[in-house]
């Protein structure tokens, strides 16, 4: 074990992880007057930094710039090209801005907080519920868990024979692979998919229920096209039978409708979902429940099953965006230091997927909203209605708005467009303020503007805005 920071060896709280959730816990409490332990196990930084969010966005953005140049030509008398010249500085850049980012939200800010301990080593609880690291006991009066998540491996006979990639090794290549299949098309299998597409390997995306299957069905449907426009493969309402290793090639059987299929690629990515890390802490003796997949159960004021203990972040199974982490572990660590009443409230959490369109919601999906027994409403705005879209040659996607036909306020809204991560949080603050459709439409935004759209949505409930003059209403 090693440590930092501190001597001192009582703690008022001890945070078990060292990504986000662990460094948001263990900073809020240190602010709230507390002592400190920080549990870190492996790369400080927890996923987002090192393996998720970053790394992902960097090669995201690096590819959009050879899709830009491939569609100049939507513009008349425009031509331009890009092309992958070295894949492998692609890569290096990517990781030294991972690498700086670790070491300036991370371990630079550690020596600010003298009430806080960093110590390394792997955390477990024994049977009467103590915490110790590495066999040797912790004094701590709280404890938050915030272990994360891994990726998990779906049950295929012959997985085990496959050299496959997941999410972190895939982004790690310094070759890029002739092709890839990648199984899982949730946001994870969706944003890869198409960095590699865009860098020129042959991709091909698999999933039981098509891609992003919860997401509002006219979005995935959309994105389906795109995706095929631009040389993506996506098969979808397969069961997975075997899996193998064929010379250069891995060759996947899968089953549909039709029969048995084989498809095979030079590269596989599992992208089939997340694991909550928590098998190694020793949970069932320690009294704290856990889900079959072992996500920690939590109420919404972050405490687990036994006394004292909360968790947060992605090893709870739920909500697994670095943000929502962020806040379910400020919320634990100020229950645990003042023994407060906060609760944990996502009824108006954004979320995100960086696809070309990008996805991005907020509220209630159309399915649940009729299923609480809502008088449901909605309105769905294609993007050749909207200028901006218009001015960029680019009117794929759609805006989609859920409103409580009773009371007319917004339930929920689903973007599918080029800048839709940027627009969802006008949607979410409409949501919390209990705004009408009506009070949307009724709002002044900017022309030309891709958050333009959600006015006209809004109007499209009551009115077509087809018949509206530009600016009009």
């Amino acid at each position: 074990m090693s440590e930092c920071c501190s001597d001192n060896k009582a703690y008022d709280v001890a945070v078990i992880g060292a990504g986000s959730a662990g460094f948001s816990a263990g900073i809020t409490a240190a602010d709230e007057g507390a002592r400190v332990l920080i549990i870190g196990h492996g790369t400080i930084g927890g996923t987002c930094v090192n393996v998720g969010c970053v790394p992902s966005k960097a090669l995201i953005r690096a590819a959009d710039t050879l899709h830009i140049s491939r569609v100049a030509e939507r513009f008349e008398g425009i031509k331009a090209s890009a092309e992958v010249t070295d894949w492998a500085a692609v890569i290096a850049q990517k990781q030294a801005l991972v690498d700086d980012l670790r070491k300036a939200k991370y371990s630079d800010i550690l020596p600010a907080y003298q009430n806080i301990t960093y110590l390394a080593g792997k955390a477990s609880f024994t049977n009467d519920g103590k915490l110790q690291v590495d066999g040797e006991s912790i004094d701590a009066k709280k404890i938050i868990i915030a272990t994360g998540s891994r990726q998990s491996v779906p049950d295929i006979a012959g997985i085990e024979t496959v050299s496959y990639l997941t999410s972190t090794t895939a982004l790690e290549m310094t070759i890029l692979p002739n092709s890839l299949m990648i199984l899982g098309a949730g946001y994870i299998g969706v944003e890869i998919a198409q960095i590699f597409a865009r860098a020129g390997v042959d991709v091909t995306l698999i999933c039981r229920r098509g891609l992003l299957p919860d997401a509002e069905p006219e979005i995935s449907a959309a994105l389906t096209t795109c995706f095929k426009a631009e040389g993506i493969k996506v098969i979808s309402g397969i069961s997975y039978k075997n899996i193998q290793q064929r010379d250069d090639a891995v060759v996947l059987v899968v089953e549909n409708s039709c029969g048995e299929i084989e498809i095979s690629a030079q590269k596989i990515m599992i992208a089939t979902g997340r694991q909550p890390n928590s098998d190694g802490l020793k949970l069932p003796g320690a009294k704290i429940d856990v889900t079959k997949n072992g996500g920690i159960i939590v109420d919404d004021h972050m405490r687990t099953s036994r006394a004292g203990v909360y968790a947060a972040g992605d090893v709870t199974g739920n909500d697994q965006f670095v943000y929502m982490a962020a806040y379910g572990a400020k919320i634990a660590a100020k229950n645990a230091v003042g023994d407060g009443d906060l609760v944990y409230d996502n009824s108006v959490m954004p979320a995100v997927v960086f696809s070309d369109p990008q996805v991005a919601s907020v509220g209630l999906t159309e399915v649940e909203a009729i299923a609480q027994g809502l008088n449901v409403r909605t309105s769905v705005l294609s993007l050749d209605n909207v200028p901006r879209a218009l001015a960029a040659r680019n009117t794929e996607g759609l805006i989609k708005l859920i409103a409580d036909g009773a009371t007319k306020k917004l339930i929920g809204a689903h973007i599918l467009a080029p800048e839709g991560a940027d627009c969802i949080q006008t949607a979410a603050i409409a949501i919390k303020t209990g705004m009408t459709y009506e009070d949307l439409g009724a709002m002044i935004f900017p022309y030309l503007t891709t958050v333009e759209g959600l006015k006209l949505a809004a109007q499209t409930f009551d009115m077509d805005v087809k018949k509206l003059s530009c600016c009009a209403g």
